[in-house]
């Protein structure tokens, strides 16, 4: 069972069961399986997604401010320009998404048409640390999804209902299932899924005993 013990008060605020061997097996399986169509929409059809998502996470800015703040510690006046902060981040990266994933024109050689072709990786795992929980988690889950890659989210354990929200609000926007996860995971299970061949990539912020566990 994971709990979060808020520094407000010392209270058990969010207590959550930690996913089994065969709810991790299932979630690698189909984040494996969206990812081959998802990879297939076009960076405009991903776009329309992720800023309705961005709508959706703006429209419970305030619970998620406050759930932050109860969450992490951070004074109540503070967490709202972290919800503000996030939304400028994704927004700005969808917008840029077009241009950044764009075929690169190496220049011209006769009798050839030649372009370097930005792909896909896969599976991305995130695993994102508590103390800025939005902005660091937004860093990787939007340019992953935007370039056509399928998300898991591990979040920390002092912040799992960020890695609630994430999963509510793509729900909410369309994305479609599988396409983004979110799994709350000891630490011997995050361990063993860094290894699994399913995982294309890892995006990490967090503990140093972590890192050495990623390298």
């Amino acid at each position: 069972m994971l709990r979060t013990i808020s520094p407000i008060d010392g209270s058990v605020y969010v207590e959550r069961p930690l996913a089994t061997a065969s709810e991790i097996e299932r979630a690698l399986s189909r984040a494996q399986q969206a990812q081959h169509a998802w990879r297939n929409v076009d960076v405009s059809g991903r776009a329309k997604v992720l800023s309705r998502f961005c709508d959706e996470f703006e429209r419970r800015a305030q619970e998620i401010a406050t759930e932050l703040t109860w969450q992490m510690g951070r004074p109540s006046r503070y967490t709202p320009n972290e919800v503000r902060g996030t939304l400028e981040r994704a927004r700005y990266m969808i917008d840029i998404a077009p241009q950044s994933l764009a075929d690169i024109d190496p220049g011209p050689k006769e009798n050839f048409k030649r372009y370097i072709r930005r792909e896909p990786l896969g599976v991305v795992l995130t695993i994102a640390a508590w103390n800025y929980p939005y902005l660091i988690a937004v860093n990787s889950v939007v340019p992953a999804l935007m370039a056509g890659n399928s998300v898991i989210l591990k979040h920390s354990a002092q912040t799992p209902l960020c890695a609630e929200r994430f999963a509510q609000c793509l729900e909410a926007a369309g994305l479609p299932g599988g396409v983004f996860q979110a799994l709350h995971l000891s630490h011997a299970d995050t361990e063993r899924i860094i290894q699994d061949a399913r995982i294309d990539f890892i995006a990490f912020t967090g503990s140093v005993a972590g890192g050495h566990s990623v390298q």
